[in-house]
C-alpha cells in the first residue's frame, strides 16, 4: 500500500445515500418556494454542507430558508435511511481488505455527525467505524470544497497530508482533496467522470479501489 491513511467520503461512497438525500432535499426546498428538481439538487448540492445549502439559497433569492430548515430535512432523511439505505456495493469489501492489510482508513464527511451514525448503523458499517475514525465538518466548521475537513482527519490520525488517499464521488470533495494536497479517487458510479477530472484516478466500481490504491 503507497498510502499511510485512506480518508473515506461517506454519502455515495460508503452508503448509498445520495438519490434518498437529494430526493428528499428537492422536496423540502420546493415546498418553500425554492424550486429544485432532483437534478438540481445532484448538480448544485452534492457533498455540501448545510451551512452551504443556505448560502447558496440566500444568495440565489435574497430568502433566508427557516431556522428549522435543517431539522426538518435531518427527520425525514433519517426516517427514509431507515426504510432505504443501502450500503454502497463492494465498500464494506474495500474496508475489511484494508483492514486484513492493516492499513488505517477514516471517514470524512460533510454530513452530522449523527447523519453519519445515523447511515452507518442502518447498513451494518458501523462495526467499522468507531468515533475515532469518524470526522465531520461540524468539527471544523467550514465543509468542501475547502479543505479544512481532510486537514484535520490527517492531522488527527497522525498522517501528512501527503500521505493520505482520498476516496471521493462529488466535485466539491475533489477539490477539497486536492486543495489538501492529497490524492484523491473519483467514483463515478453517480457523479459524471467529466465533473470529477481534478481527480488522481478516476473508477466506477467500488471492488476497483484496493487494487487502485496499491
Amino acid at each position: 500500500m503507497r498510502y499511510d491513511l485512506v480518508i473515506f467520503d461517506n454519502d455515495g461512497v460508503l452508503v448509498d445515500s445520495e438519490p434518498i438525500s437529494n430526493r428528499l432535499l428537492a422536496a423540502c426546498l420546493t415546498e418553500l418556494g425554492h424550486r429544485t428538481s432532483y437534478e438540481d439538487s445532484i448538480r448544485d448540492y452534492m457533498g455540501s454542507a448545510m451551512h452551504r445549502i443556505h448560502e447558496l439559497v440566500l444568495e440565489r433569492t435574497g430568502q433566508r430558508l427557516p431556522d428549522d430548515f435543517d431539522d426538518v430535512f435531518h427527520a425525514r432523511v433519517f426516517a427514509a435511511f431507515e426504510e432505504e439505505l443501502k450500503p454502497v456495493a463492494g465498500a464494506a469489501g474495500v474496508l475489511e481488505q484494508l483492514a486484513a492489510d492493516g492499513v488505517p482508513y477514516c471517514v470524512a464527511s460533510s454530513g452530522s455527525h449523527e447523519r453519519i451514525r445515523v447511515g452507518h448503523r442502518t447498513t451494518g458499517l458501523d462495526g467499522w467505524f468507531d468515533e475515532s475514525r469518524i470526522f465531520s465538518s461540524q468539527d471544523v466548521g467550514r465543509g468542501k470544497p475547502a479543505p479544512d475537513l481532510f486537514l484535520y482527519a490527517a492531522e488527527r490520525m497522525g498522517v501528512a497530508p501527503g500521505r493520505c488517499a482520498v476516496v471521493e464521488d462529488s466535485p466539491l470533495g475533489v477539490q477539497a482533496a486536492v486543495a489538501a494536497g492529497m490524492d484523491v479517487y473519483g467514483f463515478t458510479a453517480m457523479t459524471p467522470a467529466d465533473r470529477l477530472q481534478e481527480a488522481t484516478q478516476l473508477f466506477s466500481d467500488m471492488a476497483q479501489l484496493v487494487d487502485l490504491l496499491e
